[in-house]
């Protein structure tokens, strides 16, 4: 069973959310209590309650657990404030502490991550080494777009270089208008040693939609 993974992918905006909120919905549909976290959040807008990531808002939405925005995330950064935290390890502990929080509520926590698979947390830890520490198991979005194919490989790559099991990788379309997009999409089956889980067409305001059904959990299983 499904208790944690971690949703990363080969660069930015390439749909992690997206397929984050897909596998919240799937796994709401097989009756699992799921969450998402997202502990670290970019282009944030300020409201009334501080910084905030339509991101995280987004997972907040598709959790079936209602939980206030500040359990779902630890870090929210304006568009141009410096990524990497202070090199002291305070990041890091707090973003574990929110996970066994979560973990102690949910069935399941679908962790979103920020970037690609070593975005710097700090001056010392990428994101790789806390998903490492934490031993979360991994699924790669992939972004079908000009130059994603090599981003894909060496994504993969790096997670079971890093040791941890990918589970498999989804397929974001987000370029409509690619040429040979099945032919990339065989491709990439055939390199990366992990099941394609699903495809996400392209779709306007995919945040706001049910995308649960486009994702077969049951490939996690085998």
């Amino acid at each position: 069973m499904l208790t944690q993974v971690f949703v990363t992918g080969t660069d930015t905006d390439v749909g992690k959310t997206i397929v984050s909120r897909a596998l919240l919905q799937a796994l709401a549909a097989q009756g699992t209590q799921a969450v998402g976290y997202k502990p670290v959040a970019t282009e944030c807008t300020e409201t009334a309650e501080g910084w905030h990531s339509k991101d995280v808002q987004t997972l907040q939405a598709a959790s079936t657990i209602d939980l206030p925005y500040a359990a779902l995330n630890v870090r929210s950064l304006a568009e141009d404030e410096p990524y990497a935290a202070p090199a002291d390890g305070t990041l890091l502990r707090r973003m574990s502490d929110g996970l066994a929080t979560l973990k102690a509520r949910a069935g399941c926590v679908v962790v979103e991550g920020c970037g690609g698979w070593w975005t710097l947390l700090d001056a010392q830890h990428s994101y790789a080494d806390w998903v490492v520490a934490q031993q979360l198991p991994v699924i790669l979005v992939v972004g079908i777009k000009q130059g994603g194919m090599n981003h894909a490989l060496l994504t993969a790559q790096a997670v079971i270089n890093d040791g941890l099991p990918l589970l498999g990788w989804v397929a974001n379309r987000i370029n409509p208008c690619l040429a040979h997009y099945a032919q990339t999409i065989d491709l990439l089956s055939h390199k990366i040693p992990a099941p394609l889980l699903g495809e996400i067409p392209y779709l306007p305001r995919a945040e706001t939609r049910e995308l649960g059904h486009f994702l077969d959990l049951s490939l996690l299983a085998r």
